[in-house]
């Protein structure tokens, strides 16, 4: 595979949604009262491409993949996939809907050819399909080896043909890179720009903004069940990050004096050093955020400049000042308390091995 996966050239042309929430909210019964794992959430997820649903661990990720599932109903709200409302429509498109929600069940002494065969047929899709599916996720040539040999990146390849069998429009993938090495997180993550350019949409909820922002054209973020952001990753960016540098200076807090009249926020940083950021679009004179300017300020007071960088703002940092700014985040680091047993689903097949 590449060492690289770049993200496509989105279309400008609208594109439809796959799906649609709105206003949607799930709280839970537990010991201490009730606890609202999505509380009021909207959600736009474009037709093609991948799209990152992204937020800390507990912040409703699961909870709302559930619901958009049918698997769980939700207390009040709308869910639209493909236009089908959720849960009174859902089996009219649920055949165009492929997702893996929990870890994958697999026999472990089967082969990973025999596994499929056996799902194909339980779901009623022609064996010659298995053979399509592992060469899209890149397991032919390991197809006879059991299920126990896989490695952690190459049981998840298996699950994700598993879901391909039905060759759905729509792939839900939940944290699906958890426990993976390097290695396996690259390979899931070529596996899903992969399927994206072949026209499909993917959904990817991850708490590891860092690694979804290399392969996702879109994203979601939310925090304790509430949108933060939402669209494409480097307009996110772009609206938050602003433009910014890292200066080195003798006396940082006489230059900070300088610059904040000037229209620059300053930010401390070890070792003589500082951040410096414009406040507005463009602070004092006219020309904006000008790194000269900045030293030019300086000099004139007889303060020179030793390092010069520009801070590249990236999808962590934005999610960051997300939660910072609305108090949010993860109320329960190791996740939401566990919900009732699930209703049934209204199909297994959209789900893929279990």
């Amino acid at each position: 595979m590449s060492v690289t996966v770049p993200r496509r050239a989105l279309p400008t042309a609208p594109r439809g949604y796959a799906i649609e929430v709105t206003d949607l909210r799930k709280s839970y019964r537990t010991r201490k009262g009730r606890h609202q794992a999505v509380g009021g959430l909207d959600l736009k997820v474009p037709l093609g491409g991948v799209h990152g649903f992204l937020g800390p661990n507990g912040s409703g990720k699961t909870t709302t993949i559930r619901m958009v599932l049918g698997l769980i109903r939700a207390d009040s709200g709308h869910i639209r996939v493909f236009e089908a409302d959720v849960p009174t429509a859902l089996p009219r498109v649920i055949g165009r809907i492929g997702a893996i929600v929990e870890q994958p069940k697999f026999f472990p002494a089967f082969s990973g050819r025999r596994n499929l065969e056996l799902l194909a047929t339980a779901i009623g899709t022609p064996r010659k399909r298995v053979d399509e599916v592992l060469d899209e996720v890149g397991l032919l040539g390991r197809e006879k080896d059991a299920f126990r040999k896989y490695s952690l990146g190459m049981k998840q390849r298996l699950a994700i043909a598993g879901t391909l069998l039905k060759d759905p429009d729509l792939l839900i993938f939940d944290e699906p890179t958890n426990g993976l090495d390097p290695a396996g997180i690259h390979e899931i993550r070529a596996t899903m720009r992969g399927l994206a350019d072949r026209g499909k949409t993917v959904l990817v909820s991850s708490h590891i903004l860092s690694e979804v922002s290399l392969v996702a054209d879109t994203v979601s973020i939310i925090g304790r069940g509430k949108l933060l952001a939402e669209g494409e990753v480097d307009d996110i960016i772009a609206s938050r990050g602003g433009q910014a540098v890292r200066i080195g200076v003798a006396d940082p807090a006489r230059a900070a004096s300088i610059l904040a009249p000037a229209g620059f926020s300053v930010t401390p940083l070890p070792q003589s050093r500082m951040e410096v950021r414009a406040t507005t679009d463009r602070p004092g004179e006219p020309g904006g955020f000008d790194p000269a300017r900045i030293t030019w300020l300086l000099a004139q007071q007889g303060l020179f400049v030793f390092e010069l960088m520009p801070i590249q703002a990236d999808l962590e940092s934005v999610f960051l000042d997300l939660t910072a700014e609305e108090h949010l985040g993860a109320s329960h680091p190791g996740g939401p308390p566990g919900p009732p047993p699930p209703q049934a689903a209204p199909s297994r097949a959209h789900e893929g091995p279990r």
